[in-house]
């Protein structure tokens, strides 16, 4: 038996931070990167007579999630008490929900087929759950430390169907997943603060075989290209296990990244292990009809919604599109340079050139660069107006970065609005052929391709300041 006779079968669970500035059951703040153990208190260290008040804006969230992934919200949930034991969760039981979960259903879609029909990932459930702490191995030779600043900060569980095949499909479901809850504005979904986590259920069958095989569950993965590989290479040893006349053991597998294996952790654990029971100090979670009626009408624009609308109102095709679309803040920072200036394409051509650029360079987030878009805006209008010469619009632009000053200011301070005088154009263009005899004798000669090269001297020696256009008109005179 080799890999080729087998089928990949894989279920995604992904736990999402909530984007709450205090935790799902107390007011402790939720600030990543605090000292350890300053952002705790009575009810996430769970000392005796503590009881927990659930986070509204959680829930508002945690609904804005399920509604915005096509899930039918449930407008009567449960929280439910999972009882399992580490050393950073002080309760001995976590906050969860099990047989009544918030929500049911959904989808994600993560392209099309060769036919063109939508190809879909299901959600099985989505719930609200308390996070637990953080064990810290490496920092201290020997030991292990124990932060409870995470402990209590409010989650969603999002189950997807096992409907992936193939470790591309696993990755393709993450990213669009990701991006859907960015645009939702409900996380800040980085995998590396933690926010977003992922464990992977996978087993193997024969293709057309409808009983799932026994899974294993992949933990500790740190990113969507680990997830990817940690697939293929539990796949593979599912597959040559089942070749070997073995048979395929329930656990839990933790992802090796330096060595790209997995090893095992833990006997996988069955619902029965945890011994769930309804959380005696919450009451059912009630959501009225209205309620969620009206964070439906809410919900903000989705990426495939914002794609197929820029692409109408600003002609951008459906490769630049995605890369428009990528995040929220990106999308946002476009179409307000597009609107101001009502040039779409050029919006486009300079948010993803010297924009994108200026971000690399300096590790700047796009919500807080300085080129502000309206004053990218009026740069373009500057370029289209003849005021400022494209030559010179780039220095403008990597002042404007510098400084955060509007492009007419610096424009104007650093002395590069548009000379169309045509003394002071002849005079550059005189220069210009003295100082580059032979191309100016083989360009008089009537050598016409120099032109464009003659001019690029002069906008050199303008520093981008001269009329293109009268700079070709006054060379075209001099070479008959």
């Amino acid at each position: 038996m080799t890999p080729e006779r087998f089928e990949m079968v894989v279920g995604l669970e992904v736990h999402v931070q909530l984007k709450t500035r205090t935790k799902a059951f107390c007011g402790c703040s939720t600030d990543f990167g605090a000292p350890p153990n300053v952002n705790t208190c009575p009810v996430c260290l769970a000392l005796p007579g503590a009881l927990p008040v659930l986070n509204e804006h959680a829930v508002e969230l945690a609904t804005r999630a399920a509604l915005g992934l096509g899930c039918v919200v449930n407008p009567v949930s449960v929280f439910a008490r999972k009882n399992y034991f580490y050393p950073d969760l002080p309760k001995g039981y976590q906050i969860s929900q099990f047989d009544q979960p918030l929500a049911t259903g959904g989808f994600v879609i993560i392209g099309k087929s060769e036919k063109g029909i939508d190809v879909q990932i299901g959600i099985t459930r989505l719930h609200m759950e308390e996070d637990a702490g953080k064990s810290i191995h490496d920092r201290y030779p020997g030991a292990t430390a124990i932060d409870l600043n995470r402990s209590g900060v409010p989650l969603i569980e999002i189950v997807s169907e096992p409907d992936i095949r193939t470790a591309a499909s696993a990755g393709a479901y993450l990213r669009t997943l990701k991006q859907i809850l960015q645009y939702l504005d409900v996380s800040d979904v980085s995998m590396e603060e933690g926010s977003l986590r992922v464990d992977a259920n996978i087993s193997v069958r024969p293709p057309g075989q409808a009983k799932l095989g026994t899974k294993t569950e992949v933990k500790n993965m740190n990113s969507f290209s680990a997830v990817e590989k940690a697939l293929e290479s539990e796949f593979n040893r599912q597959c040559a296990l089942l070749a070997a006349g073995g048979k395929v053991e329930q656990q839990t597998l933790l992802w090796d990244g330096a060595r790209e294996t997995v090893r095992p952790s833990r006997t996988k654990e069955g619902s029965h292990d945890y011994r769930y029971f309804p959380e005696p100090d919450l009451r059912p979670l009630m959501l009225d009809a209205k309620w969620i009626d009206n964070a439906r009408k809410n919900l903000p624009e989705l990426p495939e919604a914002r794609k197929t609308r820029l692409v109408q109102e600003y002609g951008i095709s459906p490769t630049e599109i995605e890369q428009l679309t990528a995040t929220p803040a990106l999308s946002d920072y476009f179409e307000a340079v597009a609107r101001a200036s009502k040039d779409g394409k050029g919006a486009y051509n300079w948010v993803m050139g010297e924009v994108m650029a200026a971000l690399r360079a300096s590790g700047e987030e796009i919500t807080g660069f300085k080129v502000r878009p309206a004053d990218l805006a009026q740069l373009l209008n500057l370029v289209r107006d003849g005021t400022v010469s494209h030559t010179a619009a780039k220095q403008v632009f990597a002042r404007m970065a510098e400084t955060g000053k509007p492009a007419a200011q610096v424009a104007a301070d650093d002395g590069l609005l548009q000379v169309g005088d045509e003394a002071a154009i002849a005079t550059w263009v005189d220069e210009v052929l003295t100082e580059h005899p032979e191309e100016a004798k083989r360009y008089l000669a009537g050598e016409k391709k120099l032109q464009g090269v003659l001019v690029g001297f002069v906008m050199k020696k303008s520093k981008g300041r001269a009329d293109p256009k009268r700079v070709n008109q006054l060379l075209s005179a001099r070479g008959g």
